[in-house]
């Protein structure tokens, strides 16, 4: 049973940072791109950012171009996301998700494209 959760979501104030953790389990993610997205309250999910299973390419969404990275361990079956000098948010819910099907060596940040979620960690950025 493919399952995701993730970690590590709070409150930060503007200019700090977060580390968030998605732990894989169920199926072997060395084989799998996988991907952020996050949904404000009231507003479309949409992409922060992708890493292929392959070479490890990444994409990221333009907002959060130079300020955050994502990062996978697939030998702990784990994927991070390190968000630098954050914005000011309110409840924002930050998913991890992978494809239905395996090797399909580039990522992208379309949410069709994408079968299966974790349950999100939520951030907020407030002074």
């Amino acid at each position: 049973q493919v399952k995701l959760v993730e970690s590590g979501g709070g409150l930060v104030q503007p200019g700090g940072s977060l580390r968030l953790s998605c732990v894989a389990s169920g199926f072997t993610l060395a084989y799998y791109h996988i991907a952020w997205f996050r949904q404000a309250p009231g507003k479309e999910r949409e992409g922060v950012s992708c890493i292929s299973e392959r070479d490890d390419t990444t994409v990221y969404g333009d907002y959060v171009k130079g300020r955050f990275t994502i990062s996978r361990d697939s030998a702990q079956g784990t994927v991070y996301l390190q968000m630098d000098s954050l914005q000011p948010e309110k409840k924002a819910i930050y998913f991890c998700t992978i494809p239905l099907i395996p090797e399909q060596a580039v990522c992208t940040l379309d949410t069709r494209l994408y079968e299966y979620w974790g349950q999100g960690t939520q951030v907020t950025v407030s002074s």
